[in-house]
């Protein structure tokens, strides 16, 4: 059996124009070795499989051999590779400054390849700065890095930088389809996609799973082998699964978030995924930001259809919510349960983004098991069945009937009221059950007639209200028990300052002091005493009137014993507290 040699070493780029997805950095490369315009001491930095030491080595050899690109010559005497992350001691960086002094034997320039840089000591970059800094003619060095935050300044300072990008999903799928063609392998575009996107940007990553891919469908690499066999959630199942949310099943959904379990998903993968399934197809909806979506044509339709039967309202409820489960997961300690509760929520939200108002309190199907049909069930009720609904017309219809051709000046006037003269809201009398005439309609003249004689009689009632005669014994025992219901109800704040200072009568208004405008403001608060002492005292002409009066301050006692009186009012716990422990109140 012949050595098999996996794609990514035999497929890594020879010249610059072989490398994927770093066209700003291999043209800037380029040119500065055309102009001779190249720095001494440059650092290469990004993520995993992008190309760093891939451009270092090209680099290498193009700077030795110019105007001439042979792939087969690689100047191998000429170029020193070290591994930092083995030698990163202060004695391997001085056997490095060593071997600097001595000129290359062929071509023009000795390259020194340090891999993993930022993972020398301290004492290694410090014993290395002087070199970078003034290095020999003939001396290159090429520093490269996933980690540039963990390199001193004083090395960054020294190096010409240059930031390798991720390889966008869109590069790395056409680089592996040429590789496909060239290994004579069929492929489908979603199968190549979904590969790239598992790889994250790192085009070795993608080499490597291509292989492994390769190895598990033969000859023919198909979406559903290439899923199965990277074990990801492809987009069919998220459409699917938001399809029965739409739907508002909430059993199916289970069902089906059980299936995803049991083929051996992370239900944390699962609910990240959904968001962003839902963020894709907010992206679908409109074709200026349908660029965005990073996958083939065929899912692009897929997306764009099932975009146009949700509400932007919904998706942005639903990213909320598998956002909010994808915070909680990690912390939750049934797990499960909560991504079925966020499913649960999900299919509670109608197309609108507001929770679905179930139209049946027992579901049709019952009575359809149950031998019922569906007329019997909505069969109307019989007229003697009905509730009786008094309905009154508004005050605008009134109006329009007073003032219309049917009606003089002197009915209008007679007929309109205003707001002071209509009952308080929650002492409506009983009306009498008047015709539905809607002050548009063609009725004859007398039932319009008969309709505004009946609300003229009905409004002569509602203005009668209640003004029996009291006294002020009597208001001070109503205002008194005010008092206490607020005690009762822990506002003691409130009464307190009904108690604070006895309040007299003035034919019906009732004048209280209070020591200060802040002490005004928070009785004012109170909206309910009005309303009781008039229902108590069967006057609806009652009203308060409060004065602020500062010298009731004065008035206060300062004894100890009125102080102790006057909080146990507030609090009656401590009576008991003092007969409890046998304390004394000093006078």
């Amino acid at each position: 059996m012949e050595q098999f040699v996996v794609s990514a070493r035999k497929y890594r780029p020879q010249t610059f124009k072989d490398v994927v997805g770093q066209q700003a950095i291999t043209n800037t490369l380029l040119n500065a070795i055309e102009n001779n315009h190249l720095a001494s001491a440059l650092l290469f930095t990004g993520p995993r499989g992008v190309g760093k030491t891939t451009c270092a080595r090209i680099l290498a050899r193009k700077i030795n051999q110019p105007g001439y690109d042979d792939p087969n010559e690689d100047f191998a005497f000429n170029v020193f590779e070290l591994d930092a992350a083995s030698n990163n001691s202060v004695d391997d960086i001085r056997s490095l400054i060593d071997q600097v002094r001595i000129p290359p034997q062929t071509g023009k320039y000795k390259v020194y390849i340090i891999d993993e840089v930022h993972m020398l000591s301290s004492a290694a970059f410090n014993a290395f700065l002087k070199t970078l800094e003034e290095p020999p003619k003939h001396a290159i060095f090429i520093l490269a890095t996933t980690e540039k935050h963990k390199i001193i300044p004083t090395i960054l300072s020294r190096c010409q930088i240059f930031d390798f990008k991720r390889i966008t999903v869109k590069d790395a799928k056409e680089h592996l389809a040429e590789v496909a063609k060239s290994q004579g392998v069929e492929f489908e575009d979603d199968a190549l996609h979904i590969i790239a996107q598992k790889a994250d940007g790192a085009m070795r990553d993608a080499l490597s799973i291509f292989d492994r891919v390769v190895s598990y469908c033969g000859n023919n690499l198909t979406r559903q082998a290439v899923t199965e066999n990277l074990n990801v959630l492809d987009y069919e199942t998220y459409i699917n699964m938001t399809d029965l949310i739409l739907e508002n099943k909430i059993p199916e959904v289970l069902m089906a978030y059980n299936d995803i379990l049991s083929k051996g998903f992370d239900g944390h993968h699962f609910i990240a995924g959904l968001a962003s399934h839902f963020r894709d197809l907010l992206v679908a909806k409109t074709p200026a930001t349908l660029s965005l979506l990073e996958m083939g044509e065929a899912a692009q339709k897929l997306y764009g259809q099932q975009s146009q039967k949700v509400a932007s309202a919904f998706l942005l409820k639903g990213i909320d919510i598998a956002n909010d489960c994808d915070l909680k997961y990690k912390v939750s300690q049934n797990q499960r349960l909560l991504v079925e509760l966020a499913l649960m929520q999900l299919s509670s939200i109608d197309f609108d983004g507001e929770k679905k108002k179930p139209e049946f309190i027992i579901p049709p199907a019952y009575y359809r098991n149950n031998s019922y049909s569906i007329s019997e069930v909505k069969q109307p009720l019989a007229e003697s069945q009905k509730p009786f609904v008094e309905e009154v017309p508004k005050a605008a219809e009134i109006e329009d009937i007073s003032s219309g051709p049917l009606g003089d000046a002197s009915d209008a006037s007679s007929v309109a009221m205003t707001v002071e003269e209509l009952p308080a809201e929650n002492e409506k009398p009983p009306l009498s059950n008047q015709p539905k005439v809607s002050s548009m309609s063609l009725k004859s003249v007398s039932h319009r007639k008969e309709l505004t004689e009946n609300l003229k009689s009905t409004v002569k009632e509602v203005t009668h209200l209640p003004s029996e005669s009291f006294t002020e014994t009597e208001m001070l025992e109503q205002w008194v028990k005010y008092a206490e219901r607020l005690n009762e109800k822990g506002q003691h704040i409130v009464a307190s300052l009904l108690t604070i200072n006895n309040p007299t009568l003035d034919g019906t208004t009732i004048i209280h002091e209070l020591p200060n405008e802040s002490s005004k403001i928070d009785f004012e608060k109170d909206k309910e005493l009005l309303g009781y002492l008039q229902s108590r005292l069967h006057n609806h002409d009652i009203t308060i009137n409060v004065i602020v009066n500062e010298t009731l301050v004065l008035k206060k006692s300062t004894r100890a014993i009125d102080k102790y009186n006057r909080l146990v009012e507030l609090n009656p716990n401590l009576e008991l507290m003092r007969n409890l422990f046998g304390l004394e109140v000093n006078e």
